[in-house]
């Protein structure tokens, strides 16, 4: 079944509403085929999980016989976590015959008590377990032999990888190097969205994964490819969106992925030609959806940082943030208080860092702030 809207702004369905990322596309496919791991780095909301989910498409279009996994490990604060989430991601997918499975995963998980109970459509193995702390390195050390066991080629994705760095054992990252180099069967992309937490993780030569990978950082997609996108998946309804319009949504976001399907899934639903009427529409009722959420969001910040917040939403995007010129235009405090502030909204991803200066991460809730008294 096909879904209602093209836009697509969770999941993946296929290539039809999959917008370009050729390029993209095939050097991950070239890296996994030719037995190279592959770093993967982009903002959250760029599109780096339908990246990930199209080449695995492609992958099994090519190759049937092969297994796909993803994991998005944004959630876990352990290694626990990142074992048990691990476990139901794999266990059980390496054998079509149930029977065979629970044997395989018998044979190898000997840590600790797997509990099995079986998909209605498929019958395949749901596998959960439950792991002592004493026993986490084992079970994760058994759920790596079983995968390096099958006669499979296995392709496995870490979603927000860098999480790891946060959790609170010591040496996770030299435990999981130590079990991946040896999987000859198995290649992995590790995608993340905290680009200096990635960078320092894969290109520092005191890291486990130093220049173990092949890295891949993804921006925008192309506009013009996006606009023809869009204008075709209109053009199936009878409904017409002009190039101006596109446009100006695209230059808007900056082609951030997430935001400008958002528009266009709602601006699609409406089932009319697209103008620029339409689009402030759909804006103010995006905005008015979540004013709620950003107004509770900043409640737990102090004023000096909810102000500076507001000022960089101002200025859209602000080269240096200490700069005497930016500090007294929006009146904020001394550059030592304005330096904490912004390390902490740094830390919580409500800005972010790039090439040409610091940005509101959410681009719906920098136009919020736009609105908002100073």
């Amino acid at each position: 079944m096909k879904p209602n809207n093209p836009f697509l702004i969770a999941g993946y369905y296929s290539p039809e509403f999959f917008c370009d990322r050729e390029q993209e596309t095939r050097a991950i496919l070239d890296a996994l085929h030719n037995g190279r791991n592959v770093t993967l780095i982009a903002p959250r909301r760029m599109g780096k999980t339908g990246l990930v989910r199209h080449a695995f498409y492609r992958l099994k279009e090519e190759h049937p016989d092969i297994v796909t996994f993803y994991l998005d490990i944004y959630s876990t604060q352990s290694l626990g976590d990142f074992v048990r989430l691990f476990a139901s991601t794999v266990l059980g997918q390496l054998d079509s015959a149930p029977q065979k499975a629970l044997s395989r995963i018998s044979q190898f998980v000997r840590s600790c008590r797997p509990v099995f109970t079986f998909d209605e459509l498929t019958g395949v193995p749901i596998v959960t377990i439950d792991v002592a702390p004493a026993e986490e390195e084992n079970t994760l050390k058994e759920i790596f032999e079983y995968l390096g066991s099958s006669e499979k080629r296995c392709y496995v994705a870490i979603d927000e990888f860098q999480q790891i760095a946060e959790y609170q054992e010591k040496g996770v990252e030299a435990l999981l190097r130590s079990y991946i180099q040896f999987l000859p069967n198995v290649n992995f992309i590790f995608a993340g969205s905290k680009q200096h937490l990635m960078q320092e993780m894969f290109t520092s030569s005191k890291r486990p994964f130093y220049q173990s990978t092949q890295p891949l950082t993804i921006g925008p997609i192309q506009q013009d490819e996006y606009a023809s996108f869009a204008t075709e998946h209109f053009a199936t309804r009878n409904v017409k969106l002009p190039p101006e319009v596109f446009n100006s949504i695209y230059e808007k976001y900056e082609g951030h992925t997430w935001y400008v399907q958002c528009l266009l899934n709602r601006l699609y639903g409406y089932d009319r030609d697209v103008n620029k009427e339409l689009v402030l529409y759909a804006t103010e009722q995006i905005l008015s959806e979540y004013s709620y959420t950003y107004a509770d969001m900043l409640k737990a910040y102090s004023s000096g940082q909810v102000r500076l917040l507001k000022a960089i939403a101002k200025e859209g995007c602000v080269k240096e943030v200490l700069s005497g010129d930016f500090i007294s235009t929006y009146r904020l405090r001394a550059a030592s208080s304005v330096s904490a502030s912004l390390k902490k909204l740094l830390e919580n991803e409500l800005v972010y860092h790039t090439a040409v200066g610091y940005m509101i991460y959410d681009r719906f809730m920098g136009e919020w702030l736009r609105r908002q008294a100073f």
